[in-house]
């Protein structure tokens, strides 16, 4: 008798590009990228992507995910092997939760595509790895964009972060459409943090234009930033270990003494 094998479900990948040095893009996504017959994203991430020299690269504005979701579900759902491409990891602030919401509210056929994310290299970790150990701790990651989201909920976040003791990153600082932005966020942060707080921020890590600029909270300037920064605000746990040559380490104590009871 003759078995009968049934068709593969239809696939798409959604690859985290790493924060864009070559080397920090992992073998698993390589791998994604090799077998690709159509790369989905925003321009630059679409335009960096090492992929087979007859893949179809459909690349986009940075304000048109769900579309941008749809129309690979679309090609997936056609046969065709589609990656979706994100900065740094796909699934923070990136296209991997796109990509699901239209599934949640798209035709029923999208939920029998076998969607894969690849892990990447978040800029977080490798600003942090570029810094020492500043995520020594507990910490959050936050955008400050309120495209999504409104700026009193981003202001009411970093707030409640400060005050719970996380150390911050945020992504999306500054804008030129919001220039504005991480300077309201250093006003929320200094009325609950001491000014002495270390603050860094790192711009394009692994890139040939990397710059790695500290200070603390209460002298650091929003206009040495752009969007290609991440800024890492400390908690009162996070330490700055001075050099003879190069540039401080900064780390966090994952200790984290409870107050002595006077009585």
């Amino acid at each position: 008798m003759t078995q009968t094998i049934p068709p593969s479900p239809p696939c798409l990948f959604i690859v985290g590009l790493g924060p864009g040095a070559p080397d920090q893009v992992t073998p698993q996504a390589r791998a994604a990228l090799a077998q690709a017959t159509d790369l989905i994203g925003y321009g630059p991430y679409v335009a960096r992507a090492v992929a087979g020299p007859d893949v179809v690269r459909h690349a986009t504005d940075n304000r048109v995910e769900l579309e941008r979701a749809r129309h690979a579900l679309e090609l997936a759902l056609a046969g065709r092997r589609v990656v979706v491409v994100s900065g740094g990891d796909a699934g923070v602030f990136g296209m991997a939760s796109a990509v699901f919401e239209a599934i949640d509210h798209g035709p029923e056929a999208w939920r029998d595509i076998d969607v894969q994310v690849i892990p990447g290299v978040s800029a977080v970790l490798a600003a942090a790895a570029r810094l020492g150990a500043p995520l020594g701790g507990d910490f959050c990651v936050m955008s400050l964009s309120d495209n999504l989201k409104p700026r009193a909920v981003v202001h009411e976040r970093l707030r409640a972060a400060a005050q719970a003791g996380f150390v911050i990153a945020l992504y999306n600082p500054r804008s030129k459409a919001r220039p504005g932005q991480l300077a309201e966020a250093f006003e929320v942060l200094r009325a609950v943090l001491p000014g002495t707080v270390p603050v860094a921020f790192a711009r394009a890590i692994g890139r040939p234009d990397e710059r790695v600029i500290l200070h603390d909270l209460a002298h650091a300037d929003p206009e040495q930033v752009d969007m290609s920064t991440l800024v890492l605000i400390g908690c009162e746990r996070t330490h700055l270990i001075p050099r003879p040559q190069g540039q401080p380490w900064l780390y966090t104590s994952r200790r984290v003494d409870l107050p002595v009871d006077p009585a």
